[in-house]
C-alpha cells in the first residue's frame, strides 16, 4: 500500500489512539490513588488553583507512550521472524503491505528509540520525585544538563546549522533540550495548558515531517512523525482529565518528559538539506515552539529584572499576564492554543517556499508575538494610570 492520504490518515489514527486511550485509562487510575500516595499540589500564592488537586498524570503520559512503543516492538520481532503471516481480514492485510516494508528500519532504530525513551524516564523519575518530595532546582539542572549531554555527545544526536562551526552546534543542542523542558515546565500553571499546546506542537511538528519529503528519501518521516504522534495521544488521554476544570495535574513527571521528547524529535527530524535549497526549513520547530519559548524568555527577563532568582517560582508567566489584564483564565488558555496554532501553521509553509517566503513567514509569527507583547504593555499601562 503506497503512501496516501488514506494511509495516511490510518497511520495517524494507529499512532495517536493506542495511547490516548492508554493514558487516559492510566490517568485515571493515578488520580484515584495519589492522595495515598503524598502526590497531591497544595494551593498556595503562586498558585491559580483553590483546591488540593492529585498530581502525577505524568505516569498516565509516560504509559501511553512506551506500552505502545512496547507492544509495537513485540510485534515486529513477531513479525520479522514470520515474514510469511497472511490475515483474513482484507484492512490487516494491506496494514501489513504497508509495514512490510519499512520492518527493517523500526528495528534497526529500535535501539535509538529504547535509548530515548530510557533517557525520558530518567527525567519523568525525577520529576516525579520533585513532585513527591521536592528537589532543590540545582540538582534537578544538573540532572537535565546530564541527561543532554549524553544526548550529545554520548549519542551524537545534535541540532544541523548548515554551518561548520565546531562545538556550537553541541552547546547550542544541550541548552536546547534544557531550554525545552522548563519552557513546558513553566508552562504547567493553569488548567489545560502545557498540555494541550504540547498536543499542538507534537501533531503539527508530525505533520511537517508527513507532509514535508525526506531530503534524502523523498518520503514521509515515519519514524519521528509515528513518535511524535504516539506523544500526542498521550498527551490528549491526559488532557481528558487535565481539562478545566483539572481533575489532575501532570506536574513536574510530564513536563519535564514532554519537553525532553519535543526537543529529542526536533533534534532527529530532517527539516531541510543542501541539496534541495531549502535550509530555511530547519526553522519549522521554532515556529511550532514560538509561544512555549515566548513565556520562557519573558518570564526569566520579568524576574532577572526584578533582582529576583530567575528560578524562583511566581505569577507572572504569560497565562497569568493575560488573566492580569482581564481574560478569564479558560479564555487565556484558549488564545494561548490559538497563537500556538497560529504559529505553527508558518511551519507548514516553510518546506514550499523560498527564502524570501521563509522570511516572510518569520516575519508573521514575530508580528503575532509582538502584537501580543504590546497589548500586555498597554494594559499594564492602562492599570498602573488607573491605580494613580
Amino acid at each position: 500500500m503506497a503512501w496516501s492520504p488514506i494511509s495516511a490518515f490510518a497511520f495517524v489514527v494507529a499512532a495517536i489512539l493506542p495511547g490516548m486511550i492508554i493514558a487516559g485509562v492510566a490517568t485515571g487510575i493515578v488520580r484515584r490513588f495519589a492522595p495515598s500516595l503524598g502526590l497531591v499540589d497544595q494551593p498556595s500564592a503562586r498558585k491559580v488553583h483553590v483546591t488540593p488537586t492529585p498530581l502525577g498524570g505524568g505516569i498516565g503520559i509516560w504509559l501511553g507512550l512506551v506500552v505502545p512503543f512496547a507492544v509495537a516492538q513485540l510485534l515486529v520481532w513477531i513479525a520479522a521472524s514470520s515474514p510469511d503471516i497472511s490475515f483474513g481480514w482484507p484492512l490487516l492485510e494491506k496494514s501489513w503491505q504497508f509495514v512490510q516494508p519499512h520492518l527493517a528500519g523500526y528495528l534497526d532504530k529500535s535501539v535509538s528509540l529504547w535509548i530515548l525513551l530510557g533517557l525520558a524516564t530518567i527525567l519523568a523519575t525525577v520529576g516525579l520525585l520533585d513532585d513527591l518530595m521536592g528537589l532543590g532546582w540545582k540538582i534537578r539542572l544538573a540532572i537535565q544538563f546530564g541527561v543532554a549531554g549524553v544526548v550529545v555527545w554520548g549519542l551524537g544526536w545534535k541540532l544541523s546549522f548548515f554551518v561548520h562551526v565546531p562545538v556550537i552546534p553541541d552547546i547550542v543542542t544541550v541548552f536546547w533540550i534544557v531550554a525545552l523542558i522548563n519552557s513546558f515546565n513553566m508552562l504547567d500553571n493553569m488548567d489545560g495548558l502545557s498540555a494541550g499546546i504540547a498536543g499542538i506542537g507534537s501533531f503539527m511538528l508530525a505533520s511537517v515531517l508527513l507532509l514535508a519529503p525526506d531530503p534524502t528519501t523523498a518520503g514521509p518521516q515515519l519514524f519521528v512523525g509515528g513518535f511524535l504522534l504516539v506523544l500526542t495521544g498521550s498527551i490528549l488521554g491526559f488532557l481528558w482529565h487535565n481539562r478545566p476544570p483539572a481533575k489532575i495535574f501532570m506536574g513536574d513527571a510530564g513536563s519535564y518528559l514532554i519537553g525532553f521528547c519535543m526537543a529529542v524529535m526536533t533534534i532527529l527530524a530532517t527539516f531541510g538539506s543542501y541539496e534541495e535549497g531549502r535550509q530555511h526549513a530547519i526553522l519549522a520547530p521554532l515556529c511550532i515552539l514560538a509561544v512555549p519559548l515566548y513565556d520562557l524568555v519573558t518570564v526569566l527577563y520579568i524576574r532577572i529584572r526584578q533582582g529576583r532568582s530567575p528560578f524562583q517560582p511566581d505569577k507572572c508567566h504569560f497565562s497569568h499576564r493575560l488573566v492580569e489584564i482581564g481574560f478569564s483564565k479558560t479564555t487565556a488558555v484558549l488564545l494561548i492554543y490559538l497563537l500556538t496554532a497560529t504559529c505553527g501553521l508558518g511551519a507548514l509553509l516553510l518546506h514550499r517556499v523560498d527564502r524570501v517566503g521563509a522570511v516572510l513567514v518569520l516575519l508573521l509569527v514575530f508580528c503575532v508575538l509582538s502584537l501580543i507583547a504590546l497589548i500586555e504593555q498597554a494594559a499594564r499601562r492602562k492599570e498602573r494610570n488607573r491605580s494613580e
